[in-house]
């Protein structure tokens, strides 16, 4: 849902808590260089696991890096105008949404509308109805599946060839990760099972084959320690929540002046960078919960209830099913300031400190890593894919090398999703022991440190939320590099990513929740709403069925999130979809459609309020009803509208700048009711203040 006051006054009064602990320190971080890098990703960030370049197909690599220079140079990315504390932000981050057709994703009050994977149709089918079973939701008995309003085959004709053809690459890609991270997913949890196991022995008493302390930290393998499938010794146990930090309630004058000030300056810098990769928002107006359905009559049938709000259901064990992929791509050289990192002292940061949101309670992201000069993203090909895995060995930093718990050494761990075949240099994969390999990456850092002309990596940086104790961890990655982030990591832990000296793509895979964000679901909406509006086959009169409330209510608050979660949303984003992908184009008309009845029913509602026949009691409800949805729509209408005509929106091309729409003039008469509603509003309050 979206952050509430409160949500925002506790985020604030952590940050306040840390930044008085901290005062003008650093917090240390690691990187695969420092003694005890290892060490610490196994106690402290144990659902962080790496795959280096040669872990995926070379093949599976040229097609995904063919598919996104294709999408950059068909404009497909494009940076977002997102809003952060009041205000509206371009992203440094150029982006796109890929995923199951009528998926969206939101984030930082902007929903985007994802391209459809044209994949073929027998496939897509399965992969939907998969998708549909794991994020089903139970609620009171009653089952909410989320499903296309249209088959895939309407998705073939939607696009050009060469587009379909990237989007189909990408589903390649995500294909993979369901199988990959669900095996990634169960080594995890054989690990901890290992744990527990070694902890109730430790326990017990010092066993001939367990360390005395329990932590497995030795260098040997004894014989009570556990061995992942990649035959790397397992560490501590992860830390426990995140810890409480005391608050100084005695903090002199002047040092409270100063905290503040740093706090501002921090926040400032946070809502500039966190247009990440997933800080997402649901939808600003809520379908409520509370209205209960209306007793049955002998008149014809009310609206059905609204549905519970619900909430897509953990993952059970399976594939993971992937739904959208969030494409990223950012040129530093093309960047005049990027900030520095505040807290460790990491780098210029391209995406701020996070959480990845909205999205499915404990499921896995996966992130694919493309980096290359901005002059490669112009030309027809790519990097070969087998020239990227041997710069993560050689010549690179060599960093994603490191052996780190849930690191792939094994190619054939990736071996599905139909691509088959290991790759046949052994130096594709990780060779030799674990110190061996270790020695390896940091003699490779060390090479790439004292090299004045060597270029400077990506890396994505972790830490432990609202923790200023537990040291970062900054993770360099190698172009083909992927990484992914399991178990509760995405809830507990905060990342961000550090710029590199060349251009980057990812591609960012994720299970969004899908209970409020698909066409399907807005489309059941619109039939609840529109169930409460009564046509005359002889003469088209309109009137409304149930005069309750509760459903009155119901109805207007589905007109307020057709009107400001879809349509405007976007038309937001001006004509940027239909250059590409017409695949939007007739649903939103279709909604569009719908919205104009809602304005009818709204009409009719106003009318029965002005009738001085209708029974005061009743009158008095509806009109209390009614007063509050159009407040809610007068002052969201003009939000949209500042947010339209802001200097910034102004800047955007014309087929990327925003589209005021709905809107329409004040003697339209094919619309009931005004755009401006002040003087509707006025009437509504001067009658409820004569009653």
């Amino acid at each position: 849902m979206k952050r509430s006051d409160d949500s925002e006054r506790e985020k604030r009064r952590k940050r306040r808590r840390l930044l008085q602990e901290l005062g003008d320190q650093r917090i240390p971080f690691l990187s695969p260089s420092d003694p005890g890098f290892q060490q610490l990703w196994e106690s402290s960030y144990t659902g962080l696991a790496l795959r280096p370049s040669g872990a995926l197909p070379d093949s599976l690599h040229e097609r995904v890096q063919q598919a996104l220079c294709t999408l950059r140079r068909r404009g497909c990315l494009l940076r977002d105008l997102v809003r952060v504390r009041e205000r509206d932000v371009l992203t440094a981050v150029s982006r796109a949404l890929l995923g199951q057709p009528g998926h969206t994703y939101r984030y930082l009050d902007t929903r985007l509308f994802a391209i459809p994977w044209h994949a073929d149709d027998q496939t897509q089918a399965q992969a939907q109805t998969q998708a549909e079973a794991e994020a089903a939701t139970a609620e009171n008995g009653n089952k909410i599946k989320t499903k296309t309003a249209l088959p895939s085959t309407a998705a073939e004709g939607c696009c050009d060839p060469d587009v379909r053809a990237a989007c189909r690459a990408l589903w390649e890609l995500n294909r993979f990760f369901c199988q990959d991270v669900e095996k990634e997913q169960e080594a995890l949890r054989h690990r901890k099972d290992c744990r527990k196991d070694k902890s109730h022995v430790t326990r017990g008493g010092p066993d001939k084959g367990t360390d005395e302390q329990g932590e497995g930290t030795s260098e040997g393998t004894s014989e009570g320690m556990c061995v992942t499938r990649e035959g790397t010794t397992e560490g501590r146990e992860g830390e426990e929540e995140e810890e409480q930090l005391e608050e100084d309630e005695e903090e002199e004058e002047d040092k409270e002046t100063e905290i503040e000030m740093k706090e501002d300056e921090l926040t400032k810098e946070e809502g500039e960078l966190d247009t990440g990769q997933g800080c997402s928002h649901t939808t600003n107006i809520t379908p409520s919960s509370s209205s209960s359905p209306p007793p049955p009559t002998p008149t014809p049938p009310p609206p059905p209830p609204p549905p519970p709000q619900a909430q897509c259901a953990p993952l059970q064990a399976g594939p993971v099913p992937f739904n959208i992929t969030l494409l990223n791509y950012m040129d530093p050289s093309s960047m005049s300031q990027l900030k520095e990192e505040p807290y460790y002292g990491m780098g210029k940061m391209a995406v701020g400190w996070h959480h990845d949101e909205n999205l499915v309670p404990l499921s896995p992201v996966a992130v694919y890593n493309f980096s290359c000069p901005s002059e490669k993203v112009q030309e027809s090909e790519p990097a070969g894919a087998g020239d990227a895995g041997k710069d993560t060995h050689s010549g690179g930093s060599g960093e994603s090398s490191a052996e780190a718990p849930g690191t792939s050494s094994e190619a054939g761990d990736a071996g599905d999703a139909g691509d088959s075949g290991d790759p046949s240099d052994p130096g594709e994969g990780d060779s030799g022991t674990a110190a061996e390999r270790e020695a390896k990456a940091q003699a490779s850092r060390a090479e790439v440190d004292s090299g004045e002309d060597k270029q400077v990596s990506w890396r994505v940086g972790l830490k432990v939320a609202w923790d200023i104790h537990t040291p970062g961890l900054a993770l360099p990655l190698q172009s083909g590099d992927c990484y992914y982030m399991t178990d509760d990591l995405n809830r507990t832990h905060q990342h961000c990513v550090l710029a590199g000296d060349t251009a980057r793509f990812s591609s960012t895979h994720r299970v969004a929740q899908c209970s409020t964000g698909t066409l399907d679901y807005i489309q059941r909406r619109c039939a609840e709403a529109l169930h409460n509006l009564k046509v005359d086959p002889d003469t088209g009169t309109r009137t409304l069925h149930s005069l309750l409330p509760s459903t009155l209510e119901h109805c207007e608050e589905i007109h307020n999130e057709v009107e400001f979660e879809w349509l405007r949303q976007y038309w937001f984003q001006g004509r940027r979809y239909a250059r590409f992908c017409s695949w939007w184009s007739q649903p939103m008309e279709q909604l569009e459609k719908d919205w104009r009845q809602m304005e009818a029913m709204t009409h009719l509602l106003l009318g029965v309020v002005e009738d001085e026949s209708t029974a005061q009691e009743q009158r008095g409800e509806m009109a209390d009803t009614l007063l509050n949805a159009l407040t809610d729509r007068q002052q969201h209408r003009q939000t949209w509208r500042d947010r339209c005509q802001s200097s910034l929106a102004q800047t955007l091309p014309p087929e990327e700048a925003p589209v005021d729409r709905p809107y329409w003039g004040p003697d339209d008469p094919d619309m009931p009711l005004p755009f401006d509603l002040a003087d509707i509003i006025s009437r509504v309050e001067s009658l409820l203040w004569r009653m």
